[in-house]
């Protein structure tokens, strides 16, 4: 077990050490949000929040600039977002999402992946109601904020869950209520650091820690595709 956890941790470690890839996929994102809803982010949500979650990878100004301008080329014309599902190693379950200008390219390659560990993609929707669906908030702490009174103040704004780990707050609702939770957190003065959506197994499965080290292998590799923008598995 010893060997196996040591790989587990430093393949986490290794997933935070991809800053090359960051900033591109980060930027399909940005793309794609202007694309969709215009140049302004004060008039486009999702660019806004697009833009937030680059600023806390410290994505240089320059560059998200430059995303957004692309947002009016011929080449945005073919970006679009795709999502794949999958069984992995041991039977796990994968969610892909990605967002690509080839999607034969990126469905070939993600593809290869699953074959290539003896698994296979499964039906579109398949998975989909394995996982829920949620809205993502990590914050700062605001000085002098009681947690639990910060509760109660997000509650009819749809928040489901609130943690909080040394300096910073995460608040969880369904992906339905992004928008009402965001809000609600700007007016109480919480400053958002990152947010989004995100998926979470519905009934998690604690693989043995050697066959969790295969699970990562795939994650690790399908990770590594400019395409991809997230991966989900049922892992506990």
């Amino acid at each position: 077990m010893g060997r196996a956890f040591e790989y587990r941790r430093a393949a986490k470690e290794k997933r935070w050490d991809k800053m090359s890839k960051v900033f591109p996929k980060l930027g399909k994102l940005i793309t794609i949000a202007a694309r969709e809803g215009g140049p302004d982010p004060e008039m486009n949500g999702r660019l806004r929040n697009a833009i937030q979650n680059a600023k806390a990878e410290n994505m240089p100004k320059e560059n998200i600039e430059n995303a957004i301008k692309r947002a009016s080329g011929k080449d945005a014309e073919s970006m679009v977002e795709v999502i794949y599902e999958g069984k992995g190693p041991h039977g796990v379950l994968v969610y892909v999402e990605c967002a690509t200008d080839n999607t034969t390219r990126t469905v070939a390659n993600v593809k290869s992946y699953f074959n290539k560990v003896g698994g296979s993609f499964v039906p579109s929707g398949s998975l989909e109601f394995m996982f829920s669906r949620k809205a993502v908030f990590e914050c700062k702490m605001k000085e002098g904020v009681d947690i639990e009174e910060l509760e109660l103040e997000l509650i009819d704004a749809g928040l489901e869950e609130i943690e909080q780990h040394d300096d910073m707050i995460y608040a969880y609702a369904d992906y339905t209520h992004f928008g009402q939770l965001h809000e609600a957190l700007e007016a109480q003065g919480i400053e958002i650091e990152k947010s989004g959506l995100q998926r979470f197994p519905n009934s998690p499965v604690d693989f043995p820690e050697e066959q969790k080290v295969d699970i990562d292998k795939l994650i690790d590799k399908i990770e590594e595709d400019d395409d991809v923008q997230a991966v989900y598995t049922n892992m506990a």
